[in-house]
């Protein structure tokens, strides 16, 4: 092992990252941590669902977050991208976009994901505003409005039963996704309408609130907020160490044990990148099982 290695690399400083780095810190272990600076909620000016801190700028609470991290002594922060990652030495050696090679005895990954979206005209520009992924991260603030479930395949239903809760609910198609007998039936259970005409694009309301779907036939509806489920993409980092994937509803995630362990040893997986189901306090909870576990590994071995 090299002489200046740290024990512990964590690729990613968002929420997960930033949680797993703090319980490492706080046992005193050295701690590097390399951001790319590319959070996945950047484009949401408010995240809720965390408790105290409910309502605040994402940015402003991976800020503070920060701050608080880096008054530990034995964190080093780095702003920069992975290019490799390998075994090395009996660790990790993880080289830098720019060249530079750092070296750990343990690799918690918390890379996050990236939102693969519809190729639909204005949704790319209203993702974050008024097009979601989570009801229990927006929903609440449509105030009862109307909502439309862009379908992109069977994951598409799982929105659509739960939206009801926050407003009177539309499934919308993109061509992708035709409810059969059986998802008809739960969806006319659920109160949930059916609009067969294709979307074709989205554009703001003229409000300035929610957002407008144009279909195909020319008509045009209005709705609260859009929600739909991105296809996701991990960074290839963990494919490339040799981890394990494993499918969920939204595409492939890093397999992690209940404790965050990656089928390498040594090498542990927190956040979005390993769990399907993504929100900040869900992050930071799986972020600091990982550290936790990553601190144990350094005890026993």
């Amino acid at each position: 092992m090299k002489a200046d290695s740290c024990d512990v690399i964590v690729i990613g400083g968002s929420y997960a990252g930033l949680s797993a780095a703090l319980q490492l810190a706080r046992a005193r272990r050295r701690v590097l941590v390399i951001d790319a600076g590319q959070r996945r909620n950047r484009f949401a000016s408010s995240s809720h669902g965390f408790l105290g801190q409910d309502g605040r700028d994402p940015a402003a609470i991976a800020a503070d977050a920060r701050a608080q991290l880096l008054a530990y002594p034995t964190v080093t922060w780095i702003d920069g991208t992975v290019a490799t990652a390998t075994a090395a030495d009996g660790g990790f050696a993880v080289t830098l976009a720019s060249g530079a090679t750092h070296h750990g005895r343990r690799l918690v990954l918390a890379t996050g994901v990236v939102d693969e979206l519809p190729d639909v005209p204005g949704l790319a520009e209203q993702w974050g505003r008024n097009v979601f992924h989570c009801p229990y991260c927006h929903g609440y603030e449509l105030d009862g409005g109307p909502v439309g479930v862009l379908a992109v395949g069977a994951v598409s239903m799982h929105q659509a039963v739960l939206l009801p809760d926050w407003g009177p609910t539309t499934l919308l198609s993109l061509g992708r996704f035709d409810p059969d007998a059986e998802q008809r039936a739960e969806l006319a259970r659920r109160e949930v309408a059916i609009e067969p005409e294709l979307v074709v694009a989205i554009e703001p309301a003229e409000a300035g609130h929610g957002a407008t779907v144009r279909l195909r036939d020319g008509r045009r509806r209005s709705f609260a907020g859009l929600f739909v489920a991105p296809r996701i993409r991990p960074s290839p980092l963990a494919a490339e160490l040799g981890c394990e994937l494993e499918d969920s509803p939204l595409g492939p995630i890093v397999k992690a044990d209940p404790m965050r362990a990656t089928t390498v040893p040594g090498v542990f997986a927190a956040g979005d990148v390993a769990i399907a189901t993504a929100s900040v306090a869900i992050a930071v909870a799986d972020g600091a099982r990982a550290g936790v576990a990553a601190h144990r590994s350094l005890i026993v071995g």
